[in-house]
């Protein structure tokens, strides 16, 4: 009986590092298993997965649609121009990029900056579930079309594109967490176009509006247990 349960351990284990279940313990396992995962023909390609940063205790997250050369060389999320945009705006808009929680749908860079396949999408999916069962945020603001078009399948909501769905709020359930849902433009559709670039900025300022509405910080009051949770 101990022999079985020391197999099914390890094979949980196993199953844990290559992001096959959504069932992760920790922070830093979930990122382990995405800094070495296998899962999809991505990982031949990538210099760095890239899981994400920001605050693990903020009430929202950025959700882009997969890392590009910078990020793929430096294994951050929205350090190249386009997130340099992103960082600008938020500022801008009074939603410090510290105070947040960003990562993307897809982890690894697809070859020549591509949009990610399905099947890409389908199977990084596990992280992306996982890093919000996590965080539980009350808000997620959705960057382009790959982004907004995952999170309202999540949501079970009918998809329409990013010109028709942004600057509006979305309120929906979530892998049975109550969120609501602000889809926005991706700030690299926005680096060249002023006209998008003013759409993106008057996006943010919805945003920072819906964020006052919760009252107080973006962040969750830190506890013991909050603490305790983030060292392991």
């Amino acid at each position: 009986m101990r022999g079985k349960k020391a197999n099914l351990l390890c094979a949980n284990a196993s199953l844990r590092r290559w992001g096959a279940v959504s069932s992760f313990i920790s922070w830093d396992e979930l990122e382990n298993a995405i800094r070495n995962c296998r899962r999809c023909s991505l990982h031949r390609s990538r210099r760095n997965a890239v899981p994400g940063e920001g605050s693990r205790e903020s009430q929202v997250i950025l959700i882009g649609e997969a890392p590009g050369s910078t990020e793929d060389e430096m294994g951050r999320p929205f350090v190249g121009a386009a997130g340099k945009l992103l960082t600008v705006i938020m500022e801008s808009a009074g939603v410090p990029r510290w105070n947040v929680y960003i990562t993307n749908v897809v982890k690894c860079r697809p070859p020549n900056n591509r949009e990610p396949s399905d099947d890409e999408i389908s199977l990084c999916s596990v992280y992306l579930e996982a890093q919000l069962r996590l965080l539980k945020p009350r808000a997620i603001v959705t960057l382009g079309n790959i982004a907004g078009r995952k999170i309202f399948s999540m949501g079970g909501m009918e998809w329409s594109g990013i010109s028709r769905m942004r600057g509006r709020v979305y309120k929906m359930n979530i892998l049975g967490l109550e969120a609501v849902v602000i889809p926005t433009l991706h700030p690299a559709a926005a680096l060249y176009n002023p006209q998008l670039k003013k759409l993106l900025e008057s996006d943010f300022e919805l945003i920072k509006g819906v964020l006052d509405s919760f009252g107080g910080s973006i962040s969750r009051p830190k506890t013991l247990f909050n603490y305790m949770k983030q060292q392991h």
